[in-house]
């Protein structure tokens, strides 16, 4: 019997030795659930995370994209509105530069119309040009600069003589030698005056 008590051992010593590696493997089995219990729950709050993100960058896109339109927009307006100002600009100062070219040819019809001349008809047909001319810069917009009788300002007349004259007064201009010419509030030609005192 001896060979059946040690066959019985052996028997026994595999039983327990099953039971222990079954427990062991319970063990470990036990372990990674509870280790994937704990990574499930991480990965659930990283999704949720993720969830939130995408959403707040859904509800931010919109309004960026809305920002970015309106900054757009505004930049569009700015252009337009500088452009449009240079633009007038340009007219006006090229305006100015044309009716100038043409200011020494009102002056000779100003010394013409002085010069004393028997020919009626010529002094007619001069008076004509030189009220065409005029017409036709005030169509413009250009207009003359009252000077003779007016205080000296050197914003709209050029001194080029003094007198002094006691019945005058203080800065006053007695003589012009050549008008003063403004178109809108710009200066495109100024007065040649003589001042008093």
């Amino acid at each position: 019997m001896s060979d059946e008590k040690k066959t019985e051992e052996v028997r026994e010593e595999a039983a327990e030795a099953e039971t222990e590696e079954k427990k062991a493997e319970e063990a470990k089995a036990e372990e990674p659930k509870e280790e994937k219990k704990e990574t499930k729950k991480e990965k659930a709050k990283a999704k949720e995370e993720k969830a939130a993100e995408k959403e707040e960058k859904k509800a931010e896109a919109p309004q960026g994209a809305s920002d970015a339109y309106l900054r757009l927009l505004a930049e569009y307006d700015n252009y337009r509105k500088r452009s449009q100002k240079e633009k007038d600009s340009l007219y006006a100062d090229i305006k100015a530069d044309t009716v100038t070219k043409f200011l020494p040819v009102y002056d000779n019809l100003v010394r013409a119309l002085n010069q004393g001349t028997e020919d009626e008809a010529y002094r007619k047909g001069v008076e004509m040009i030189m009220n065409q001319f005029c017409q036709t810069l005030e169509k413009l917009g250009v207009t003359k600069t009252e000077s003779l009788g007016q205080k000296f300002d050197p914003k709209f007349h050029n001194a080029v003589m003094h007198v002094d004259d006691e019945e005058k007064g203080e800065n006053e201009i007695v003589e012009v030698f050549q008008e003063g010419f403004m178109l809108g509030e710009k200066v495109i030609r100024f007065a040649m005056v003589k001042v008093a005192n």
